[in-house]
């Protein structure tokens, strides 16, 4: 076989080689981002089954979520997502994060929220 086509091959198996492990890496991406707002999801409904948010603050952060499933939908529709994307919805997720985190643990703020009244 020549030597050039040899070369050639190589170039090429390398640049598909390069192009899959970058598919994979993508995918890798999305399902953390999946379970993180699967997680996310769960905190969101045992707070509200625990008393830790009104269903007002549930429909707020749920509604965060839904978007945040637009954002990623968005993204995926050209079938890859870049880092740019990765991102965006990282950011998104810490938001949320923070969000839960802050009304889950604000019960003594609310007025008889937490059992006590007056």
């Amino acid at each position: 076989m020549n030597t050039s086509l040899k070369t050639l091959l190589a170039a090429v198996a390398t640049v598909a080689s390069v192009a899959a492990s970058a598919q994979s890496f993508a995918r890798v991406e999305t399902r953390d981002i999946d379970a993180r707002q699967a997680r996310q999801e769960m905190r969101i409904e045992r707070g509200l089954a625990r008393g830790e948010f009104t269903r007002r603050e549930a429909r707020t952060l749920q509604q965060g979520q839904r978007e945040i499933a637009r954002v990623e939908a968005r993204a995926k529709a050209d079938g890859h997502v870049t880092r740019q994307e990765v991102r965006t919805l990282t950011a998104m997720l810490d938001h949320a994060d923070a969000q839960i985190r802050l009304l889950s643990h604000n019960r003594e703020d609310r007025d008889g929220r937490d059992g006590r009244r007056g």
